[in-house]
């Protein structure tokens, strides 16, 4: 048994697809499922059932998924721990964030740690906080910036790297209050919202619920720039970190603060796995991004 026999087929279990994971290996979709039925004949058992569609674990292939992961750990942890007695920093990094997450220049701190440690190759993935989170704990992910909203895994660690209040955005036409907007003020407001799965939503929602006040989101898109478009198109206004207020697309939109309210502040935090589950690079990484940054924004 080969760890390249184990990276196929760990790569073959989380795209239930052997075209896409083929590309995600950079290898021939023959040479990857070749690998695959050596490794199901040295096992003894089929690892997956598939179908035309989709690709589903067996109940063994299930179990050696488990071990797979934790072999692949155990080899790069080795891996990197020899280099680190060289005082080298080598391997990869895998990096998950919200996309475009507010108040935090991902690219720029990716760039960063790029040009400082030439040798690891950087790889990044976009999804939600829970995911990311998920990813880490499963030790799918080196690191992830994401927005907490509640609890995490005692397998992963929180760094803070920003935290912001939340803010009234909307155009200039509309008649909101000249300095702190209240829920009550928004009652009657038509909203453009974020779509449910996104960390900024789930803040906004429960934080209107907190005031009793029941919001009408007509319109949900999934990135920032559409959002703040529509706001200027005056199709309703939006509650958003005062980062994404601070953007240069919002520069001609009104923005006002809300009441202090801890529990809807915007929280991003990098996460990484605790302990010794964090590799060498993650913690050189984590350093980089929270030294970097500001944490409390007014």
């Amino acid at each position: 048994m080969e760890l390249r026999q184990l990276e196929y087929f760990v790569a073959v279990a989380e795209e239930r697809h052997f075209t896409r994971a083929a590309q995600r290996s950079l290898v021939s979709q023959s040479g990857l499922s070749a690998s695959i039925r050596a490794l199901e004949r040295e096992i003894g058992a089929p690892l997956f059932i598939r179908s035309t569609r989709r690709v589903e674990l067996t109940e063994i292939g299930a179990a050696v998924l488990r071990e797979a992961r934790r072999a692949l750990a155990g080899a790069s942890a080795a891996l990197d721990a020899a280099a680190a007695v060289q005082g080298l920093l080598r391997g990869s990094l895998s990096v998950g964030s919200e996309q475009c997450i507010a108040g935090v220049d991902v690219p720029a701190i990716l760039a960063r740690f790029r040009a400082t440690h030439p040798g690891v190759q950087v790889r990044l993935r976009h999804d939600g906080s829970q995911a990311l989170i998920d990813g880490v704990a499963g030790n799918r992910l080196d690191a992830a910036f994401v927005a907490v909203t509640g609890p995490v895994p005692e397998t992963v660690a929180l760094s803070p790297v920003v935290s912001a209040p939340m803010v009234v955005v909307a155009h200039p036409g509309r008649a909101l209050p000249a300095d702190v907007v209240t829920w009550e003020d928004l009652a009657e407001e038509t909203f453009v919202d974020f779509q449910v799965d996104w960390s900024v939503r789930r803040i906004v929602d429960l934080a209107a619920a907190r005031a009793g006040i029941t919001r009408s989101a007509t319109i949900e898109v999934n990135d920032v720039h559409s959002l703040l478009d529509l706001v200027g198109h005056d199709m309703g206004v939006a509650v958003v970190p005062q980062p994404i207020a601070e953007k240069d697309k919002a520069a001609h939109l009104i923005a006002r603060p809300m009441p202090d309210d801890p529990e809807a502040r915007w929280q991003v935090a990098l996460a990484v796995g605790a302990g010794e589950r964090s590799s060498p690079a993650a913690r050189q990484f984590c350093r980089l991004a929270v030294e970097g940054s500001s944490p409390a924004l007014a």
